[in-house]
């Protein structure tokens, strides 16, 4: 019988391009995964019997309980996992080569004998999956993750400029989910000053200059994956057209020290 559902906060974590792997690859990427993941957490300082995980293959669910601070998941264990990730990728051959797409969401989650279920669930691995998140991953050659929190996320915690979150670096997408489910996200990418690939020529964060547009993802004129001008058809063969609303984002006055990189629409990983 399922558990009475209760408030979780909703971590989704999954490996790029996981499935392009051969089955030992796969083996190997999985495990390092996990290694990745039980470092973050101890790095973020988040207790071990705080949080649950379900495996998922080419990822994890981990469901971290209500008391556990959200600005800790925002802010510390998204560092600790690109950390980790810089680590694991300096001991790996290029074949081994790791980067995740990540995703917060909150809400009620209900646990029965096989695993965890509940909307909440369900919106946050439609943000992990939304093809936005998986372009900016593309675009972000020198990235390790992407990590997109829900537009509830936003709005109650990064964006109240807290020390070790900074909302300047976020950027808005909306996108069409499956049944026409119209989810609203905000991204960012460890390392940039704004997720690119998302609004090329639009103004710096911190500088209070709007960013705005609307484009269809794989519509004449819309940039590319690599923010490098339009898009082939072919880019998006198979995949539905999904729409971006770009809106403003305001500068964060306390972001602590972070690399930057600059995004100069080169070369990037598949």
């Amino acid at each position: 019988m399922p558990m009475a559902a209760v408030h979780h906060w909703i971590v989704v974590l999954d490996i790029e391009s996981f499935s392009a792997r051969s089955d030992p690859l796969q083996r190997s990427l999985r495990a390092a995964m996990y290694d990745v993941l039980h470092a973050a957490v101890e790095q973020a300082g988040i207790p071990g019997d705080a949080l649950s995980t379900e495996d998922r293959g080419d990822g994890v669910l981990i469901l971290f309980q209500a008391q556990v601070p959200p600005v800790q998941l925002a802010g510390a264990l998204v560092r600790a996992l690109d950390d980790c990730l810089r680590e694991k990728a300096a001991v790996f051959s290029e074949a081994h080569a790791m980067r995740f797409r990540v995703a917060l969401h909150q809400g009620l989650v209900s646990r029965d004998a096989r695993g965890w279920s509940g909307d909440a669930v369900n919106t946050a691995f439609r943000l992990v999956d939304a093809a936005p998140l998986r372009d900016v991953l593309s675009a972000a050659g020198r990235a390790r993750l992407a990590f997109i929190a829900s537009d509830e996320v936003y709005r109650a915690v990064i964006r109240h400029d807290h020390r070790t979150v900074d909302p300047a670096a976020y950027l808005p997408v909306t996108f069409e989910a499956k049944h026409g489910v119209e989810i609203t996200g905000w991204v960012t990418v460890p390392g940039y000053p704004s997720p690119p690939g998302l609004a090329p020529g639009a103004g710096a964060p911190g500088t209070g200059t709007p960013r705005s547009g609307t484009y269809a993802a794989g519509a004449p004129g819309a940039p590319s994956p690599a923010g490098g001008g339009p898009a082939a058809p072919a880019e998006r063969q198979g995949r539905p057209n999904v729409v971006f609303h770009i809106g403003e984002v305001h500068g964060d006055p306390v972001a602590g020290d972070k690399h930057v990189h600059h995004h100069s629409g080169g070369p990037v990983r598949p």
